[in-house]
């Protein structure tokens, strides 16, 4: 069992930056594959980046390539996600989840996690 808790939300105008973390419980985190999804409002969750269990192979959306940057920390138990040149369109709810397959990173798939945390609000103004 993963329990899964997001921070770093909030308001930033178009242009800026803001790091979200997300903080894991329990020792097997390194064991996970990690990724983050967002929800607009009206929208189907999407894929946004995931990590692999080492951190050194990562994927992302076309939508955030270039812009986002996922990151993890084993030895803290948790994974980042850096937002740079933030757009109104990356208003979302952002998650993080965690997943034991390998297709958790290569397809983005969410029903390839097992856990997820309750998300974090990020809002960019125009």
């Amino acid at each position: 069992q993963v329990q899964l808790v997001e921070s770093g939300g909030g308001l930033v105008q178009a242009g800026g930056s803001l790091r979200l973390s997300c903080a894991a419980s329990g020792r097997t985190f390194r064991t996970y594959y990690m990724g983050w999804f967002r929800q607009a409002p009206g929208k189907e969750r999407e894929f946004v980046a995931a990590s692999s269990r080492s951190g050194l192979t990562t994927y992302y959306a076309d939508s955030v390539k270039g812009r986002f940057t996922i990151s993890r920390d084993n030895t803290k138990n948790t994974v980042y996600l850096q937002m740079n040149s933030l757009k109104p369109e990356d208003t979302a709810l952002y998650y993080c989840a965690a997943g034991s397959s390998s297709r958790a990173v290569t397809t983005g798939s969410s029903w390839e996690y097992d856990y997820w945390g309750q998300g974090t609000q990020v809002t960019v103004s125009s």
